[in-house]
């Protein structure tokens, strides 16, 4: 059965993060975490909160053999966290992110040897997701709003790696908001990259924004009836901002994706 979740650092902000947390799980949602190393896991542990996904290393990159190090080193430690929270995804993206979300080694051109480092990085990122017993996953940022200079931030780029790796240990953060943004057509994406079992999550919000489902130009009861025509049971995550009263955010999500009370 599909999972609803929504991202805990955007919603119900005048709140500690543990009161967050547990709100979303009282409300019938997993939560999605970013940096962990900010938080006491701890303490998120015993919310009894569920947790969707949450960020799945600190430092490093995908497009050289230092940062690759890095990259896998911290994954690892990520690999501990998500075994406390029992959180089955980790994402990844192609550089790590500073506290504006601007990439930490940027890159406006991916050459070739950057591909196959990637290749190769991601290669040992999914055994090492597979020896754990939790699947990391590549997200698609945009490069025009949000992540200016983020390497292999395409969807098509990154669900390239993810096909070419071809392993249960690395899958697809779908993110519907980045793609539309960096490259639209998202009932074809949808159903490529969901239909032939890449994604591991789907995450949503609309554009302008960044806001709940409902509040910009992506038709997501179309991107809905997509997902359930290909069968997609996993994650599906609101990472956006509340555009007015968190509640009636969250619950118009809801309805987007599960309109019966009963799902």
């Amino acid at each position: 059965m599909t999972q609803l979740a929504v991202c805990a650092e955007m919603v119900f902000l005048d709140r500690p993060l543990i009161e967050r947390v547990r709100a979303l799980d009282d409300a019938g949602f997993a939560a999605v975490i970013w940096d962990l190393s900010k938080h006491d896991v701890d303490a998120l542990a015993r919310s009894g909160a569920r947790f969707s996904s949450m960020t799945g290393y600190l430092r490093g990159t995908l497009t050289d053999a230092e940062g690759a190090d890095e990259l896998l080193r911290t994954a690892q430690q990520a690999t501990k966290t998500a075994e406390k929270l029992n959180c089955p995804r980790l994402n990844l993206h192609g550089t790590g992110l500073d506290a504006q979300g601007l990439p930490v080694h940027p890159s406006h051109a991916t050459t070739g040897p950057m591909w196959l480092t990637a290749f190769q990085t991601l290669s040992r990122i999914a055994e090492l997701g597979q020896q754990a017993g939790v699947t990391f996953m590549l997200e698609n940022l945009n490069a025009a709003v949000d992540h200016p200079g983020v390497p292999f931030g395409r969807a098509a780029d990154t669900l390239a790696l993810v096909e070419a790796v071809n392993s249960p240990g690395l899958r697809m953060n779908l993110d519907l908001y980045h793609a539309q943004i960096g490259e639209g057509n998202l009932i074809e994406l949808t159903r490529r990259a969901v239909g032939a079992g890449l994604v591991a999550e789907v995450q949503v919000a609309d554009v302008p924004g960044r806001c709940e489902p409902g509040t910009g130009e992506i038709n997501y009861p179309a991107i809905a009836q997509v997902l359930a025509d290909v069968g997609y049971d996993g994650s599906i995550a609101m990472e956006a901002w509340a555009s007015g009263d968190d509640h009636l955010a969250i619950e118009r999500f809801r309805q987007a994706f599960a309109p019966s009370p009963n799902l």
